[in-house]
């Protein structure tokens, strides 16, 4: 099975009440831990890519690496770039292989954004690829991703059927609430989703994938051992998982995931060398963080996403 768009998952996904879970990817053991899990679980899959990723770990080891997911698994296997900042960065990788790209011009003021997504738009539906798009902007970081609270802003529903009639964008990015980075709501707070928002622009975009970034959870315990083992991460809470489902039974059907996957490695390799502090093989450390990964995933895929048996 070759690498396949968002079109059908999208499809299935928003009639069936659940969402597609969309992983960052940055070396082989994130790989594949993400697709041990959903190959068990028979669970449709995104793996994207951010700036960061394609300039740490290379454009060509990286579609490599998910290709060779695809032929392992058999899965319908989706490779999407993850915040594309440019034309030029979104026509790289549909040039080089992938299947989704994501134009992130939501910093840009309004015409602008639809200026800039129009163009990868055309380019990228010559070329057979999907394209997400954002309206509104997040707070948190992410990669080169910097947007602070007082500069984030939630997407305003009456602008969302102008932006998607007039660029052709095939997913639309929100903002309801969710936070780029681990760094999310100080604990005492009781982060809510603006369903409000959602359910509105739900209504003038009927049958429409929408898609939601910085939907970590920033589990609890991973950051008590990280703190354990010598880091100093100050508590903070993520988005409520309970939340996340509510918005995949309605018409989320991307819900993005990175910096859990990023805590569950860290948190293992610290235990290990904790435990372990003579050990020097990459392969004894690297092996359990990579079970961490497939653990916190498989749980996303049931409890969160709903995409479990999904995939075929």
């Amino acid at each position: 099975m070759p690498l396949v768009t968002t079109t059908e998952m999208f499809k299935k996904a928003y009639d069936g009440g659940y969402a597609i879970g969309a992983f960052n990817v940055n070396n082989m053991e994130i790989v594949q831990g993400i697709t041990e899990a959903a190959k068990e679980l028979e669970a449709p899959l995104i793996l994207q890519v951010s700036k960061g990723a394609r300039a740490y770990a290379n454009h060509t080891y990286l579609t490599k690496l998910v290709e060779a997911a695809v032929i392992e698994t058999g899965l319908p296997i989706c490779l999407h770039l993850d915040h594309g900042d440019s034309f030029e960065t979104c026509k790289s990788c549909i040039d080089g292989g992938f299947t989704s790209v994501m134009i992130d011009a939501s910093s840009k003021p309004f015409a602008e954004n639809i200026e800039i997504t129009k163009k990868v738009v055309e380019y990228a539906h010559d070329h057979g690829v999907v394209v997400e798009a954002e309206l509104g902007t997040l707070a948190g970081i992410e990669d080169d991703v910097k947007v602070s609270a007082e500069d984030s802003s939630y997407t305003h529903p009456e602008e969302v059927e102008e932006f998607v009639s007039k660029t052709g964008c095939d997913s639309l990015a929100i903002a309801i609430g969710t936070s780029h980075g681990a760094y999310k709501f100080k604990p005492g707070t009781k982060p809510q989703l603006r369903f409000d928002v959602l359910e509105e622009v739900s209504k003038r975009l009927p049958g429409f994938p929408i898609v939601l970034h910085g939907s970590s959870s920033v589990p609890q315990d991973l950051v008590a051992k990280i703190n354990q083992y010598g880091g100093n991460m100050p508590g903070a809470i993520g988005v409520p998982e309970d939340q996340l489902r509510q918005a995949a039974s309605l018409s989320v059907c991307k819900i993005n995931i990175d910096s859990d996957l990023r805590l569950a490695m860290t948190a293992t390799i610290r235990e290990y060398f904790a435990q372990h502090p003579d050990h020097f093989d990459p392969r004894q450390y690297l092996k359990p963080a990579r079970a961490a990964i497939k653990e916190l995933v498989a749980h996303k895929i049931v409890n969160v996403l709903g995409c479990d048996h999904k995939a075929f």
